[in-house]
């Protein structure tokens, strides 16, 4: 069976070649680890037809997702933006006039140099994120920023939480290689994410195992696709995953599954955690988690008697308070029963830690001033309405460019948000593909390119593989890339840097070069660089990644933030979350859809068809305690904000558990707010990071 039934598999290159169609190389860039190998049809030099996976990366194995097969809806849009505008309504508004890039691109300099002259230069704030994961065009945003003095950049809203979690134990991010799960694994356990919607190539090597007759148990407050396909599905409480991972090491420890020499060797306090343990009984996680006693027993034995048990885990621990800390006891298992040890035994969260990559070319990080403010990307909110924790007691936010993300959409708080962008003395620029609410907001707004249209190379997280692209097809009407934005724009500020005169591929053949890795051209000829690092390494047998070589179960949590010091010294349940309360029963968890990603894909009408419209999944019981049917209009709401959405009964999830999938555009919503004004925008321990699965809210029938 195929593992999602909207991937693609691939289509032989002999007939492509008889229909007279040129295939040509890429790579995905969008913000999900799986970063596939593609192979576009290009149909002319400015028209692609369908993209497919391509099976010289054995990590893609020729799957991807819906979403990037129909790309073409996407490059093609008739929405796209092609002209430089200059907004002549009130913010919001829409109202744009078409003008010059040599216009556009000088008034945002003259803003910039007033503001600053106005305010120093921490007043400007570039804000960028994923849309493009390509090293230069995301991250070539950094080389202006720090060559002019700007406010640094926190960079929370994603993998704050998971990478903190994973490093304090492990000690790097890097973890044993999926693709050994297909032939090794006896059981295979996705923990915090859902790959049918967010990752389907962890699903393909997933099933391979399955079909192998490897168990797939699958850990989520709801049920998923990927819960579907599995053996066992255990839908804990949001945010109580490190619960139940201690849960289950009471039972490791006490029926005998705990691998004390591997212990011994390669960890650093076994008989305190041993002891630790010993008082979390599966009838204290079960009151916690909400799964039975025997569930989690059940789920332990199988884990404990499966010696390469393999552990995927995903990026939901980074959407909660204690994500790190429950990111951490999950890291703890393998530890526990020596799975590491074992070909398709051990864990993965991700793989950037092992590229050596040297970025100050790319970002500028021979400049660098340490003493300039840093500001947090998820509080934005915040942010632009002047709160002066979150300015670090600076000076106000007058001025940004923003790239690669859409705010006004995906940030938490985003009552606080909009208003905070409807600020008269904020100047902003906004550099996209399409008009999006946070462009909407704009002074300025500029065209800018698809991942088709320019060069860039990219690391990955859920392989190994480094890989370089080049342009498919020319860009449409006037769309920039972003490299051409910051580098026009660092001549007219004054700001001074050899990256800003060079071209991409140059900047990636010297970043390659001085990194020691294959040059530009070797890598794209060959499809992309391995950077395996054999059994041994990958699975820490030659010592986890830290000066004694042992693995942490007692983190120094202090180290990573000034919170840290109220962190559990031993995996635990750490209860800092936002608790159901008699006002706000219901635990929200606003979880990734499948055709959409963060904001991109709303525009797109397989997209819009497959998603339908803002659905609040509910536990059938709830629905019928407060007499809610399908498709009926409800108000879900907290103190920063409410929003309309529509009612489905759906098995598989706890009471007072609710989950609305997808960051739909705010004109979705009768309110006019989308589902991030409930969210909020405190940061979770010890050091920051967005907590969007981490929300406790009311919900009524709307009148």
């Amino acid at each position: 069976m195929s593992p999602d039934d909207h991937a693609y598999p691939p289509v032989g290159r002999a007939k492509l070649q008889e229909s007279g169609t040129t295939t040509v190389p890429s790579v995905c860039p969008h913000d999900c680890t799986s970063t596939c190998a593609l192979d576009v049809e290009r149909l002319s030099n400015t028209k692609i037809g369908r993209v497919r996976g391509s099976m010289r990366n054995d990590y893609t194995a020729g799957v991807i997702c819906e979403k990037v097969a129909r790309y073409a809806e996407r490059v093609h849009h008739p929405d796209r933006l092609m002209k430089p505008m200059r907004r002549i309504g009130p913010k919001g508004s829409k109202q744009f006039a078409e003008i010059s890039w040599t216009d556009a691109l000088d008034i945002v300099a003259e803003q910039f140099i007033a503001k600053a002259r106005q305010h120093g230069a921490e007043t400007i704030w570039p804000y960028y994120y994923a849309g493009t994961m390509g090293l230069v065009q995301r991250d070539g945003i950094n080389r202006l920023r720090h060559a002019m003095k700007y406010s640094r950049w926190f960079s929370t809203i994603c993998v704050t939480l998971s990478d903190t979690g994973w490093i304090a134990g492990v000690g790097a991010k890097r973890g044993a290689d999926v693709r050994e799960i297909d032939e090794h694994a006896e059981l295979v356990v996705i923990w915090g994410g859902n790959p049918v919607n967010t990752q389907v190539n962890v699903m393909t090597h997933a099933m391979k195992a399955k079909k192998r007759g490897a168990k797939l148990v699958v850990v989520d407050p709801y049920r998923t696709g990927t819960a579907d396909q599995a053996d066992i599905h255990l839908a804990v409480r949001p945010g109580t995953d490190g619960a139940l991972a201690v849960g289950v090491m009471h039972v490791l420890f006490k029926e005998g599954y705990a691998d004390w020499d591997y212990l011994r060797k390669y960890t650093d306090a076994p008989d305190e955690l041993a002891a630790h343990v010993a008082t979390r009984t599966p009838e204290w996680a079960s009151k916690i988690t909400g799964l039975s006693v025997d569930e989690i027993v059940s789920f332990a034995r199988l884990y404990g008697q499966s010696k390469a048990s393999f552990i995927r885990c995903h990026h939901g621990f980074s959407r909660s308070r204690n994500g790190a800390a429950n990111m951490h006891a999950v890291t703890c298992l393998p530890a526990v029963t020596g799975a590491w040890k074992y070909k398709g035994g051990g864990a993965l969260y991700g793989h950037t830690g092992m590229y050596p990559i040297n970025k100050t070319l790319i970002e500028g990080l021979d400049m660098v001033d340490t003493s300039i403010r840093d500001l947090d990307q998820s509080r934005l909110g915040p942010i632009l309405t002047n709160d002066a924790a979150a300015l670090k007691n600076g000076p106000p936010v007058t001025g940004m460019l923003i790239q690669n993300t859409n705010p006004a959409m995906v940030c938490p708080e985003l009552e606080l948000v909009h208003k905070g962008f409807k600020r008269d003395d904020l100047f902003v620029c906004v550099h996209e593909q399409f008009m999006t609410e946070t462009a909407a907001f704009a002074d300025i707004v500029l065209p800018a390119t698809m991942f088709l249209e320019h060069d860039d190379f990219y690391t990955a997280s859920g392989h190994t593989f480094f890989q370089v692209t080049k342009a498919v097809i020319d860009a449409p009407g006037e769309c920039r890339e972003n490299h051409y934005v910051i580098s026009e724009l660092a001549k007219r500020l004054g700001a001074k840097h050899r990256g800003f005169d060079m071209t991409p591929w140059e900047i990636m053949d010297e970043t390659l070069k001085v990194s020691n890795m294959w040059d530009a051209e070797t890598n794209w000829q060959k499809g992309g660089q391995d950077f395996h690092l054999g059994f041994e390494t990958s699975h820490f047998l030659d010592g986890f990644a830290w000066p004694d070589k042992k693995f942490r179960f007692k983190p120094d949590w202090a180290a990573y933030g000034g919170r840290g010091k109220e962190m559990p010294a031993l995996p635990d349940h750490f209860d800092v979350i936002d608790n159901a309360t008699d006002d706000k029963p219901f635990r929200l968890v606003a979880a990734p859809a499948r055709t959409f990603l963060n904001s991109t894909f709303t525009e797109t009408p397989s997209s819009q068809k497959r998603e339908v419209r803002p659905t609040a999944l509910m536990n059938p019981d709830d629905c019928a305690a407060m007499g809610i049917v399908e498709g009926e209009r409800l108000e879900i709401g907290n103190e920063r904000g409410k929003t309309i959405v529509n009612a489905k009964p759906r098995a598989g999830q706890q009471k007072g558990v609710v989950v609305v999938e997808g960051i739909w555009p705010n004109r979705n919503f009768e309110t006019g707010i989308g589902i991030n004004a409930l969210t909020s925008a405190d940061p979770g321990w010890p050091n920051g990071g967005a907590v969007f699965h981490d929300t406790a809210v009311w919900i009524r029938k709307a009148s």
